[in-house]
């Protein structure tokens, strides 16, 4: 008597065209997963016409709509919710795709969100902690990836630095553990692929950590151009950011993530992604030297 074979469970991956998300779909097919097993939830599907070209299933899923979500979560299993870029609308968006999950009978959630989002004073914190109480309030099985800094946060600035020859900030010797999305992508469907029992929870994810001068000496040696950072108030780096034009509340908001970095609040010492990742995240001088190709 031949043995049953199981399904493949289906996947979905909302906000599949954004970087994160991208990301994540190309992380699931590396894992196996057949694409037929994959959907990229989409505001635009129009624009995932190479996802559609892998195979992978689209489907129209808008935050701001719950009226496509029940259809779109349709015979999920599992659903890596990836948090909306739109800050103010977040409780409300996120709130809308878990109630369709729950609707939907959607086995397993995971949610990207920020670290330690229900202690720090992180000013991005409050919405990614509240979507964690409606998580936890739903009935749903889920994990919470919380997310240190992305590298691209600075990788991408590189052409200013090295243009300017330097870093301006007001962290001081607050260290950073940031990793690359590729690399939090690719824990984000370690904790959707797993076994659900053993991956539920709150998962402090970064990579080793890194101070402001740091970064600029790490960016000097893979370039060879001299960067180096140089250390403002707070109040210094506001208005030295709205001389060069930014409007005043950018300049404050940039400013107040930098005094939660000199705080430590971007920091984490949890192996929870080299765990999750089955090796060492990407290093720093990796990833600057990535971005410079």
């Amino acid at each position: 008597m031949s043995t049953p074979v199981t399904p493949a469970p289906s996947f979905a991956v909302t906000g599949a065209t954004g970087h994160l998300g991208r990301l994540a779909v190309d992380a699931l097919l590396r894992r196996g997963v057949p694409a037929g097993n994959v959907f990229a939830l989409v505001r635009d599907p129009d624009k995932a016409g190479d996802l559609a070209g892998l195979g992978v299933g689209i489907r129209e899923a808008d935050y701001d709509r719950p009226d496509t979500l029940g259809p779109a979560l349709e015979g999920i299993e599992r659903l890596l919710l990836v948090s909306s870029p739109t800050p103010g609308d977040r409780v409300r968006q996120h709130s809308a795709v878990i109630d369709a999950a729950k609707a939907a009978d959607v086995e397993f959630v995971v949610y990207t969100s920020v670290l330690r989002a229900d202690e720090t004073e992180l000013v991005l914190a409050p919405e990614h902690a509240a979507t964690e109480d409606v998580l936890q309030g739903s009935g749903l099985l889920f994990a919470v990836a919380r997310n240190g800094w992305y590298t691209e946060n600075y990788t991408a600035q590189l052409p200013r630095y090295l243009e300017g020859g330097e870093i301006l900030g007001a962290a001081g010797d607050g260290r950073v553990s940031a990793a690359t999305r590729a690399d939090y992508a690719e824990a984000a469907v370690s904790l959707l692929t797993g076994d659900v029992v053993d991956q539920q929870g709150y998962w402090e994810l970064g990579g080793p950590a890194f101070t402001m001068s740091e970064l600029a000496a790490t960016i000097t040696e893979v370039t060879g151009t001299q960067v180096v950072y140089h250390d403002h108030t707070a109040e210094e780096l506001t208005e030295s950011m709205v001389g060069a034009g930014a409007d005043r509340g950018t300049a404050e908001f940039v400013a107040s993530l930098e005094t939660s970095l000199a705080r430590g609040e971007l920091e984490t010492d949890s192996p929870a992604l080299e765990n999750l990742l089955g090796r060492a995240p990407t290093s720093l001088t990796d990833a600057v030297r990535a971005a410079t190709l």
